[in-house]
């Protein structure tokens, strides 16, 4: 079938949710995924921070269909081997005590959300959580009530007990915290918001001011943890412990899984029936799972984040002198934000007419979040790519 037909079915039956891209994807490896008209691109995207081990990497590829020809679903009323070295290896790489495993970071949220009302109402403190502006943390009736207003519009009345602060600002949360605060939520970046890091200092003093209080931080970590951004969670650069840890995107090198993480202080809160899931950490999601921490692990993803990130960064830097385009470049590792001057939505046409796949988000900003073992090739050929595309100036806003 073609591409335009596929399309034209694709309108006629899936809900008109996505401003899709016209074009069909059916296959990848690495960082390159081909069209079904066979034109290769060079995938900057990632699946939006999802593929960090890359398409189809033999390791994971392998790890799946194994469990699939073994046991691919048993419901979480019994034990399995995946299920339970995936547990270990989270818990001893975070610092954490407990996991607890779903299908997506929204559900991820959600049950951070859950144990961290069930904490505080066990401690005699209210519901409330608050989150940053600029924030997002999933398309959930009560993750868009923690996010930007734009994605609660048309579907009021929004949930209940939650508030809203701006990010980096300490004055501004201090004077909310009372006893009805049960969490503050923050992403260590924020994503979506525009590749946002959080300040240090601020996130030091949030820290103390929930120690003071008796109220959890909840880091969401959907999008920059699992060796995103050169360490396997962006805490680690904080030195910076959270109470509960949500994780998603990245954790499964492609397949669907979440997890959320919490210490064994908050666990205590949770009991039997509380919270549960059907599909959430099954042999196939953990098994896939596992496989990709593995790859991160043998292939020291991490610290070719580290490197690659540093190196594209100040090369996108050194481009500002050359380029009046190019406003600002920030964030951490292979999670990369560069502040246009006008839409950055054209230049993701233009990229695409020219074989490389990026993304643009907070309106101005193009989004880099590459898979972690991109070759450095694929890198020097963007760069080139992006400076011909502000030198022939044929990106109109």
């Amino acid at each position: 079938m073609e591409n335009i037909d596929l399309h034209h079915l694709d309108q006629k039956y899936y809900l008109p949710t996505f401003k899709r891209i016209p074009l069909t994807l059916v296959r990848g490896k690495g960082s390159k995924v081909w069209d079904i008209e066979g034109k290769e691109y060079t995938d900057l995207l990632a699946g939006i921070a999802v593929n960090n081990v890359g398409h189809c990497h033999p390791q994971v590829v392998k790890a799946v269909q194994e469990q699939a020809a073994e046991l691919m679903h048993i419901s979480n009323f019994f034990v399995s081997p995946p299920q339970v070295a995936l547990s270990e290896f989270l818990v001893k790489l975070s610092g954490l005590d407990r996991v607890f495993f779903t299908n997506s970071g929204a559900e991820s949220v959600e049950g951070a959300i859950k144990i961290a009302r069930r904490y505080a109402h066990a401690n005699g403190r209210g519901g409330t959580i608050i989150s940053m502006e600029n924030s997002f943390h999933g398309r959930t009736l009560a993750t868009i009530a923690t996010g930007q207003a734009k994605y609660q519009n048309g579907f009021e009345p929004i949930p209940s007990g939650f508030a809203q602060v701006p990010f980096n600002d300490l004055a501004a949360l201090e004077s909310k915290l009372t006893n009805d605060v049960a969490a503050i939520i923050l992403e260590p970046i924020q994503g979506e918001g525009g590749i946002i890091p959080v300040n240090p200092e601020y996130l030091k003093s949030v820290r103390e001011l929930c120690n003071q209080h008796d109220i959890l931080l909840i880091f969401d970590e959907i999008q920059c943890g699992i060796g995103r951004t050169g360490n396997w969670f962006a805490k680690d650069h904080y030195g910076i412990q959270p109470d509960i840890m949500t994780l998603a995107k990245g954790l499964g090198g492609g397949f669907p899984v979440g997890a959320f993480l919490c210490s064994e202080r908050v666990s205590t809160a949770i009991q039997f029936g509380d919270h549960g899931t059907t599909f959430g950490g099954n042999p196939l999601a953990t098994a896939a799972a596992m496989a990709t921490l593995k790859v991160i692990t043998e292939e020291n993803l991490c610290k070719e984040a580290k490197d690659k990130g540093d190196w594209l960064m100040m090369n996108l830097e050194s481009m500002k002198s050359e380029f009046q385009e190019i406003k600002e470049v920030r964030g951490i590792g292979l999670m990369i934000g560069v502040v246009m001057n006008k839409p950055a939505a054209p230049y993701v046409q233009e990229f695409l007419k020219m074989g490389f796949i990026t993304n643009a988000t907070a309106v101005n900003v193009l989004r880099l979040v590459p898979p972690l073992n991109i070759a450095r090739k694929d890198l020097e050929d963007f760069l080139e790519t992006f400076k011909t595309v502000l030198k022939e100036e044929h990106v109109t806003a």
